[in-house]
């Protein structure tokens, strides 16, 4: 009976790993594209801490897990590891994958390419 929990947990945990997408985008501050409305001045920057990701025009909202995981992929990016403290500089492209709840995105992981 043991091995059949067992099985039917491992099941469940490979389905729902199975359901997640994979998107590919910009990396926006979600807080200026609120006030703006547009994708242009939105850069995320090293002090972002909200995040949207812009789809080819449609904009999904990061989850709280997602944003941590869009920060610390901010601040670990290759072209900043030599200067934790050098400003990043023009968009930030980012693939997530995750399962999306309307227009937001239940975020499993998050790299900056």
């Amino acid at each position: 009976m043991r091995s059949l929990y067992s099985l039917c947990g491992i099941v469940t945990i490979f389905a729902g790993l199975a359901l997640a997408e994979n998107w590919t985008g910009k990396l926006m501050d979600a807080s200026c594209y609120d006030q703006n409305k547009t994708a242009k001045p939105c850069d995320a920057s090293n002090s972002t801490t909200q995040f949207v990701l812009d789809v080819n025009g449609k904009i999904y909202r990061l989850d709280a897990t997602g944003n941590a995981k869009a920060v610390e992929a901010l601040k670990s990016r290759a072209d900043r590891s030599d200067n934790a403290n050098k400003p990043s500089t023009g968009s930030v492209n980012a693939k997530v994958s995750g399962t999306a709840e309307g227009d937001n995105l239940k975020v499993d992981m998050l790299e900056v390419q």
